[in-house]
């Protein structure tokens, strides 16, 4: 997708394992066909929820920064975000090393070349997400999972004509897959909206 395509996120209870296993209302069935970026994430609940260990407590905090109470365990919560507005001059790339003993360096690289500014506030994120095949891990849908996340990071020292650099190592968890793991930034306005995303696009 692009940089500043439409983005849909799904949030679902570690405790509705039902939510894991439907396909109406899901973000990966909004964005079927009609592109933008998906992202799949599991609120933390009991010790013994059936999705307890893919849940992330940053899960809850972006639903808070988004303005959208926690999902509860009979309805999944899907927001949707439309395709954000261009900013030229701004230009945001994202890049991972080789996996080691559990980790993963990420790289999120932001260049200003023009007079384009972000909005006060504006901060980056960076993820691990799972690429989920259709029919994978009990879900009838193919999911984005977040895995694992880093951030906020600042952005203040931005300049024009220079380029501001995080880099991180993020360490997934031991049931997901290597192989399908994928790297992902977005620059996030102080509101929770996501005004630029991007992947590695080596995974």
């Amino acid at each position: 997708p692009a940089p500043q395509a439409a983005v849909h996120e799904q949030y679902i209870a570690a405790g509705c394992a039902d939510c894991w296993s439907q396909t109406q209302g899901t973000a990966a069935g909004a964005t079927a066909g009609g592109g933008g970026w998906r992202f799949d994430w599991i609120v933390p609940g009991g010790a013994d929820a059936p999705l307890s260990t893919a849940a992330l407590p940053e899960a809850l905090e972006r639903l808070d920064r988004r303005g959208s109470p926690p999902p509860d365990d009979r309805q999944a919560t899907v927001l949707r975000q439309p395709a954000a507005a261009p900013r030229p001059g701004l230009r945001l790339t994202v890049e991972s090393g080789l996996p080691w003993a559990g980790y993963l360096g990420l790289q999120m690289t932001l260049h200003r070349t023009g007079r384009s500014a972000l909005p006060a506030g504006s901060v980056g994120w960076l993820a691990l997400v799972e690429l989920l095949p259709e029919g994978s891990e009990g879900s009838p849908v193919a999911r984005t999972l977040v895995r694992s996340v880093a951030g906020p990071l600042p952005l203040d020292s931005l300049r024009n004509g220079r380029g501001l650099s995080h880099l991180r190592a993020l360490r997934w968890p031991e049931t997901a897959r290597p192989e399908r793991l994928q790297a992902r930034g977005w620059i996030e306005a102080a509101d929770g909206r996501m005004l630029a995303v991007a992947a590695d696009r080596c995974r």
